[in-house]
């Protein structure tokens, strides 16, 4: 039943209902009595309160898919309002649904190309880094080393002291240039990365404990940037905003199949703070994957937790015997 329907027969009703008391033992006088007043007035009540229930009732799918739309968010998917009954604002709610099916879609596209577009950039700074300004700061070290030798005593102390200062320089160059683009996850795999990214956060006032399940399933190279880039951005926030001294970073596997990645920190957790521009970031990349990614507090209350569940990858279907080479007869 449409809309204008439903709420045309509802307002009918009730004014048959009013038409059906004129018909009873209710009479008015003329003057109109005080008992007759009475009566009157609270029958007028009587309708209006029935009108208002009969249309709270009528239009509760509308409200319903009002709140649906007002908290809908494309960074939290698969939320959708029930569609029920018929008429208009069933056709209005499956559209509803079917157009945030495709912002999603479209946001996950877009944001797959734009993420591709950055990892590309990060890894071609990190190689002008290594090969320019490192090799620079290289031939910077080694003219300073001979000028030392071969400078006076009262010298040679402040050439040192420069060539040291130019040592650490590039140590935090290359350091930033292995953050930009994770060599180690090429060459050595995602469980190795995870280790030195563990060692890479652990300060004299940080503690990072790495633990890995032996025995995963692989992942594609694209799952394992994912993981590796929320583990990077997870351990960044409780290095420089939770105030952490202990940060658990564990690999394991999901008691339905799949994986897990989970960081946990001691620190003060995140309490009512907005999510920034690096929680947003993780969970667009947990989307590009078809993961799940939840940030809370730790078990015990304090701390943060940031979760990342990855799913078992589809199973691929077995070929047609059929039409397999050798089979035909």
């Amino acid at each position: 039943m449409s809309l204008y329907w439903r709420i045309f027969l509802l307002n009918a009703a009730v004014l048959v209902l009013s038409v059906a008391l004129l018909f009873g033992p209710v009479t008015v006088s003329t003057p109109v009595l005080f008992g007759e007043g009475i009566v009157l007035i609270c029958g007028l009540v009587v309708m209006l309160v029935l009108n208002a229930v009969l249309l709270r009732v009528g239009l509760a799918p509308l409200g319903r898919l009002n709140r649906a739309m007002a908290t809908a968010d494309l960074l939290h998917p698969g939320e959708r309002p029930q569609v029920s009954g018929q008429g208009e604002i069933a056709r209005l709610t499956g559209t509803f649904n079917a157009m945030l099916d495709r912002l999603e879609a479209e946001r996950a596209a877009s944001s797959g190309r734009v993420l591709t577009a950055l990892e590309a950039e990060r890894q071609r700074i990190a190689q002008e880094l290594h090969d320019e300004i490192g090799q620079t700061l290289t031939a910077v070290l080694l003219q300073l080393g001979h000028a030392a030798r071969h400078a006076p005593p009262d010298v040679r102390e402040d050439l040192h002291q420069a060539q040291e200062t130019t040592r650490a320089s590039l140590e935090e160059i290359r350091r930033i240039a292995r953050r930009l683009r994770p060599g180690v996850l090429e060459e050595l795999g995602l469980h190795s990365a995870l280790r030195s990214l563990g060692s890479e956060f652990t300060a004299h006032r940080l503690s990072v404990a790495v633990h890995i399940v032996p025995g995963l399933p692989g992942l594609d190279p694209a799952t394992e940037l994912v993981v590796y880039r929320v583990a990077q951005e997870a351990l960044t926030n409780s290095a420089r905003h939770s105030g952490a001294s202990r940060v658990e970073l564990r690999l394991g596997p999901l008691p339905g199949g799949g994986t897990v990645l989970l960081v946990r920190d001691n620190g003060r957790g995140r309490g009512t703070a907005p999510e920034g521009a690096g929680i947003s970031g993780m969970r667009e990349r947990a989307l590009l994957i078809g993961a799940e990614l939840l940030i809370g507090p730790g078990a015990e209350g304090s701390g943060t937790d940031v979760r990342l569940n990855i799913a078992p990858p589809a199973p691929t279907p077995d070929p047609d015997p059929a039409s397999t080479p050798g089979n035909e007869r």
